[in-house]
């Protein structure tokens, strides 16, 4: 394996980085938008670069379905099939073990899969989900697991791991080692430390270019989330990455960050955008409320994207009440554009050794909400009012981050 990763500084137990690939560097912390079926949805592959991003995601499930991983290997790969020129991860199919559950029947040695497209029956085991993502020419190739759902029991979330670990040992086996291209282990185990610390020695001792968390922003809300990254980070190798996946919320993101996690993907930025909510520097934004509608400013005045450029939050507000595709394309755009505004922020609050400010004025600023455009407004067609005691887009806002676990595993099939 032959990726390399590279530590630049530390701040704490966070860390800026770069991994280098076959297909370039990656910036770290970074985040990766997804593409689960060769297409970050509503944008084109140059705007999704413009916002900043150098990675991107793709899903074996999804492409092995269609439209078939050796139709793209015979067309050149998935980059020049997606005309993406950096690197891509693709996900091994393992989370739609646990989201497809009721189309999989699953055993030690893989798992049988109903398509949810025609009904048509197809195997993948841990030798032929590396096999695809070989002929994707994935340059961050996962590990095929069993993502264990929440809740589980010990007993369950052990069984379940250590499944994961036997097939680890057989993807590693089958990984073609070649120069850029890197595989990486998912360390299993629910919220149970103890499973986590066996999953995590298991992987150590087999070797990975690196090294992710998965299982989690599966329904366990943050406060538990956070506890099991505390006892899982410390034993993960130093000089590789570190990827959470699924997450997340910009605030999941920035606790992550301090934790020692280097890679991020969710579909929130995309999934919300399309949906009418906007993330910005002072919270979320929800642009369906009539309060939007006569306000000219920009969505947030501190944003580069064409969105904020160039259009008020009335023209918005009016595009998504029109249905017009121009407004979740724009609104897509502006949050992507955040999310690596964000994550270039980290990478200089590292550098600079003041990450604890960062993240301090960070939360400030999102604890504060839009209070700037905080209107009360007639609600006759039935959107609904703002009023001080409840603050300004919050409540929407908040009701969506509770569900995010349930978002994560809503889109990874369809996004």
């Amino acid at each position: 394996m032959t990726t390399d990763f590279k530590l630049l500084a530390r701040d704490g137990v966070a860390r800026r980085g770069v991994l280098n690939t076959a297909h370039g560097p990656v910036n770290t912390p970074a985040f990766m938008p997804v593409g689960t079926q060769a297409t970050v949805k509503g944008m084109l592959p140059e705007s999704v670069a413009a916002t900043g991003a150098e990675i991107l995601l793709g899903n074996t499930y999804h492409l092995m379905l269609r439209p078939g991983a050796e139709r793209v290997a015979h067309l050149g790969g998935l980059h020049r099939f997606m005309n993406w020129s950096g690197p891509i991860l693709t996900d091994s199919g393992g989370f739609q073990v646990m989201s497809l559950s009721g189309l999989r029947s699953l055993d030690d040695d893989g798992v049988t899969f109903r398509s949810h497209l025609d009904g048509s029956s197809h195997r993948l085991t841990p030798e032929r989900s590396i096999e695809i993502q070989n002929c994707l020419d994935a340059d961050i190739t996962m590990c095929f697991d069993e993502c264990t759902p929440w809740p589980a029991t010990e007993a369950q979330a052990a069984h379940s791991m250590r499944l994961s670990m036997r097939w680890a040992r057989r993807c590693r086996e089958a990984f073609v080692d070649r120069p850029g291209y890197g595989l990486f282990g998912i360390v299993q185990g629910s919220v149970y430390p103890a499973l986590r610390a066996e999953s995590a020695a298991a992987l150590t001792a087999l070797g990975f270019d690196g090294y992710a968390v998965g299982g989690l922003a599966v329904g366990e809300g943050q406060e538990l989330m956070l506890q099991t990254l505390d006892s899982t980070v410390p034993l993960l190798p130093t000089d590789r990455p570190r990827y959470l996946m699924g997450v997340g919320r910009p605030s999941d993101i920035v606790a992550a960050v301090r934790r020692g996690i280097d890679m991020f993907d969710c579909v929130m930025p995309t999934r919300s955008g399309r949906t009418g909510q906007g993330f910005t520097r002072r919270g979320t934004v929800n642009i369906r409320n009539a309060r939007h509608a006569d306000d000219p400013r920009p969505l947030d005045s501190e944003c580069r994207c064409p969105a904020c450029r160039s259009y008020g939050r009335a023209y918005l507000h009016h595009l998504f009440r029109a249905n017009e595709m121009l407004g979740p394309i724009l609104l897509t755009w502006h949050n992507l554009a955040y999310f690596q505004d964000l994550m270039a922020g980290l990478r200089d609050a590292i550098e600079a050794g003041r990450l604890a400010d960062f993240a301090a004025a960070f939360e400030h600023r999102e604890a504060e909400g839009d209070l700037e455009s905080l209107v009360a407004v007639d609600a006759a067609d039935d959107e609904p009012v703002e009023r001080p005691d409840r603050g300004p887009d919050r409540g929407q806002g908040r009701s969506q981050n509770r569900n995010h676990n349930h978002t994560r595993n809503q889109d990874r099939d369809d996004d």
